[in-house]
């Protein structure tokens, strides 16, 4: 999700909620510790140089359970880092503190925020000899491509 869809569903929102990829909803509590822009300049495995820019949140659950971040605050905290950071449109990247901190995608469905799980990938396939995957049938899809094949109405024989 870009930053700028994150900005439309806070508009809607009366209160701010989010929820872990295994459906677990992050403390109520949560705050906000950061909303920056970064960027990842490197070499993939097959030698080419490649960057990668995200909007990074960082979110945080403290012992303090009496305080809520508002959607009105997070939109105030996102423009003020677009004005004196540049921060452009770009997708949003979460991270969060489990066992240790964890990298997340962003989603929106029922009117709260989701953390999306994250691969990685090997970005030189052709290059390391990793053999692009084969599409996968479901054996009935199978049963019935075979069956319309053989069957007397389909001209083949």
């Amino acid at each position: 999700m870009k930053l700028s869809e994150v900005k439309k569903h806070l508009e809607n929102l009366e209160q701010l909620d989010f929820y872990l990829p295994n459906s677990q909803k992050v403390e109520s509590h949560f705050h906000v510790t950061e909303v920056g822009q970064i960027s990842k300049h490197f070499i993939d495995c097959g030698g080419v140089v490649r960057t990668e820019n995200v909007v990074n949140f960082q979110l945080w659950s403290a012992d303090d359970v009496d305080h809520r971040l508002e959607p009105k605050k997070l939109m105030n905290i996102i423009e003020l880092s677009e004005k004196v950071l540049g921060i452009q449109d770009l997708e949003v990247e979460v991270e969060y503190q489990a066992e240790t901190i964890g990298k997340y995608g962003l989603g929106f469905e029922n009117d709260h925020f989701v953390l999306t799980t994250k691969q990685t990938d090997c970005l030189a396939k052709d290059n390391c000899g990793i053999p692009a995957q084969k599409p996968k049938l479901k054996l009935s899809e199978l049963q019935a491509q075979t069956d319309a094949c053989c069957s007397p109405e389909s001209g083949c024989c």
